[in-house]
C-alpha cells in the first residue's frame, strides 16, 4: 500500500519596507542593501492578517514588516544613536549633550565651543578672612603667573590587551616615575614598568572582582590598598604578590544582591594613619593602617542603599573629607565629627556623580564629574557653596559597559586650573571615528587640547596624568598608553621609542565570546560567586613599531 502523504499548503508571504527609511547615496546602494539581511537596528514585527473571504481554504497570508526602530525610546519611525561618528538625536529627547531641547548634538553651541555660557573665574581679591588667612599660608607654593600648559599629545608606548577584561582604575608609583598601577574588572592587579615596555607582571589572585580603587601605603611605597566589589580591602606587597585581607564585608559568601556589600570609595587620611572606604549601601568604613583592623562601627554618610563611588582627603587639611555618590550629592565632612547626619555641606547635583576632588595644591577649589555631562567646579570651600562657580558642559554620559569617567585634576599645575577626561561622543577625523582626551581650563570652560591617536578607536574612560613627568597614562578597554608631549621628541627618536607590545594572543573567534568575557557591563552586572582566583598567566610578548600588527 502507497504511504499517505499530506498535503500541506504553505502561506502567502509578504515582505513590506520602511519607505521613510534615509536612502542610500548611489542606486547600486539601494539595491545591495535590498538584498542584505535586516541590521540590528531593524525589528521584525509579523503580522497575520486574516483572509476576507471565509471560504479561501489554506492559511492566512502573514505580512513581514521591517521597520527601523529608534533605539533610544523603542518607537518606528525614525533613528538614533551614533551613526559611524555622527551622533544622530532623537526626536522625542532633547540634546544628548547638553540635555536641553530645541537642537540637535551637532547642532549644539557646547560641542562648537566648550566655554559657551561659562563664566571665567573672577580676578579680584578675596573679602572672606578665612580664605584670605588659608591662601596667604599657600602663597610660597602657588605661582602668581600662568605657566604654559605641557601637554601629553602622543603614544610614546602602549600595552595592548595588558588586562583580561577592561580597565577600572590607574595610579603612578610614589618614587618610581616609569612604574604603572592598573586594576581591572576581574579584580587583577598590574604592575607595569612602561620603560622597559615588554615586562609584564599582573597579580590575579587578590581580588574576585571589580578592583574599584587603590591607593598607596603613606608608611611604605612598596604596598598598595584597593577596594574591590568583593567586599574586601587588601593589602598587596608589590615585589611578592602575596596580599593580606584587612576586612571582609561579606564573611558568609553569596547571600543575594540585598546583603552582598560592594566596596567603591576609597582614600587614606595621612595625619591619621586611616584607610577610608565606602560601600554600595552608603557606608563608611574606617580601618587603622597599624593595626590592620577596623576602626568603630560603619557610618552612613549616604542616603541608605545608595553607592558612594569617590571618597577624597583634603591635601592640605586632612580632616576634610569630600564623598559622592548615586544619591545625586557630593558631600563635605569633618572628620573630628564625623558622623551620620554631620555633614558641612550638601553638594546638589541633577544626576550620579561619577567622582569629586579637592584641588591638589591648596585644597580650597572642588571639582566634581555628573551623569548629566556637567563638570562642576567651585573656586572655595570657603565660599557660597549653594551653586557651583562654573558648569562646563562635557560628554561624559556613558552606557553601562564603561569604567565611568572621572575629570580629574593636573597634580603639577601650580594655577590648579587643568583637568584631564576622557570623551564619550565621537568625532570624525579624516573618515575614523575617535574619541579624544579632553584638557579643559576649568577657569575659563576652554578646550585647551583634545588628544587622539588613529590606532585608538576605543573610548578612554580611564586617565591619569603623572605627579611629577609630563605623562599621562590611558586605559581603554583592556589596554593601557603612555602619551608624552610631542615637542620633546624628534622624528627620529619618535620612530626608535614608539613602540607597541600585544600581550597575549586573541583565541575568541570573531562575533564569539567565552562566558567569562562576555558582555563587560557596569558594576551593576550579576555577580557570580562561583568565580575562583586565578593566579596570572605568563603570556606570549611581541614588541613591534607604533601602527603596525604584530604577528601571533
Amino acid at each position: 500500500m502507497a504511504p499517505h502523504t499530506r498535503r500541506t499548503t504553505f502561506p502567502k508571504v509578504l515582505i513590506e519596507r520602511d519607505t521613510d527609511s534615509e536612502q542610500s547615496s548611489s542606486e547600486e546602494e539601494e539595491e545591495e542593501q535590498e538584498e542584505d539581511p535586516p541590521s540590528e537596528e531593524e525589528e521584525n514585527e509579523e503580522k497575520i492578517e486574516d483572509s476576507n473571504d471565509p471560504k479561501k481554504k489554506g492559511k492566512a497570508t502573514i505580512t513581514i514588516s521591517l521597520k527601523k526602530v529608534c533605539k533610544v525610546c523603542k518607537k518606528a519611525g525614525h533613528e538614533a544613536g551614533f551613526k559611524g561618528a555622527t551622533y544622530i538625536d532623537c526626536p522625542m529627547k532633547p540634546c544628548f549633550l547638553c540635555k536641553m531641547p530645541g537642537h540637535t548634538t551637532m547642532t549644539c553651541p557646547h560641542r562648537v565651543t566648550t566655554e559657551h555660557g561659562v563664566m571665567p573665574a573672577p580676578h579680584k581679591n578675596t573679602q572672606n578672612p578665612v580664605e584670605f588667612i588659608f591662601e596667604r599660608q599657600l602663597r610660597p607654593r602657588i605661582t602668581s603667573m600662568k605657566p604654559a600648559y605641557a601637554i601629553p599629545d602622543q603614544v610614546n608606548c602602549a600595552a595592548i590587551r595588558y588586562h583580561s577584561r577592561r580597565v577600572t582604575c590607574l595610579e603612578f608609583h610614589p618614587i618610581n616615575n616609569h612604574i604603572l598601577l592598573s586594576g581591572d574588572k576581574k579584580g587583577q592587579l598590574g604592575v607595569w614598568d612602561f620603560d622597559k615596555v615588554h615586562e609584564k607582571t599582573v597579580y590575579g589572585n587578590i581580588h574576585s572582582c571589580i578592583l574599584n580603587n587603590m591607593r598607596f601605603s603613606p608608611a611604605n611605597d612598596g604596598t598598595i590598598y584597593a577596594a574591590s566589589s568583593d567586599g574586601t580591602i587588601s593589602c598587596t606587597d608589590l615585589e611578592t604578590g602575596i596580599s593580606s585581607s584587612l576586612m571582609n564585608l561579606n564573611p558568609d559568601g553569596w547571600q543575594g544582591p540585598n546583603t552582598w556589600r560592594m566596596l567603591y570609595g576609597m582614600d587614606i587620611n595621612l595625619e591619621k594613619g586611616v584607610v577610608l572606604v565606602a560601600d554600595n549601601f552608603g557606608f563608611l568604613y574606617l580601618v587603622d593602617t597599624r593595626s590592620n583592623s577596623q576602626i568603630g562601627k560603619a557610618i552612613m554618610i549616604h542616603k541608605k542603599g545608595s553607592k558612594v563611588v569617590g571618597l577624597h582627603c583634603n591635601p592640605v587639611q586632612p580632616d576634610l573629607l569630600l564623598s559622592c555618590g548615586n544619591d545625586h550629592f557630593a558631600r563635605l565632612w569633618d572628620m573630628r565629627r564625623l558622623e551620620s547626619g554631620s555633614t558641612l555641606y550638601n553638594l546638589e547635583h541633577k544626576r550620579v556623580v561619577n567622582s569629586a576632588y579637592f584641588s591638589p595644591l591648596s585644597g580650597t577649589k572642588i571639582l566634581t564629574t555628573s551623569q548629566d555631562n556637567r563638570l562642576r567646579i567651585w573656586d572655595s570651600i570657603f565660599g557660597n557653596l549653594d551653586i557651583p562657580s562654573r558648569e562646563i558642559v562635557h560628554s561624559h554620559d556613558f552606557n553601562r559597559h564603561l569604567t565611568p569617567f572621572r575629570a580629574e585634576w593636573d597634580p603639577k599645575d601650580p594655577s590648579e586650573s587643568l583637568a584631564v577626561i576622557g570623551r564619550y561622543i565621537s568625532e570624525n577625523y579624516n573618515g575614523t571615528a575617535l574619541h579624544p582626551i579632553d584638557f579643559i581650563d576649568i577657569n575659563t570652560g576652554q578646550l585647551v587640547a583634545e588628544v587622539m591617536d588613529p590606532n585608538i578607536t576605543t573610548i578612554s574612560p580611564v586617565n591619569k596624568l603623572h605627579p611629577r613627568d609630563d605623562i599621562l597614562a590611558s586605559g581603554s578597554s583592556r589596554s593601557l598608553f603612555i602619551w608624552r608631549p610631542k615637542e620633546k621628541y624628534d622624528v627620529a627618536e619618535q620612530l626608535d621609542t614608539r613602540k607597541i607590545v600585544v600581550f597575549g594572543g586573541d583565541d575568541r573567534k570573531r562575533g564569539k565570546r567565552s562566558k567569562d568575557e562576555y558582555d563587560d557591563d557596569s558594576d551593576d552586572e550579576k555577580f557570580n560567586p562561583k568565580g575562583k582566583n586565578t593566579k596570572a598567566k605568563k603570556s606570549q610578548k611581541e614588541t613591534t613599531r607604533y601602527g603596525r600588527k604584530a604577528k601571533r
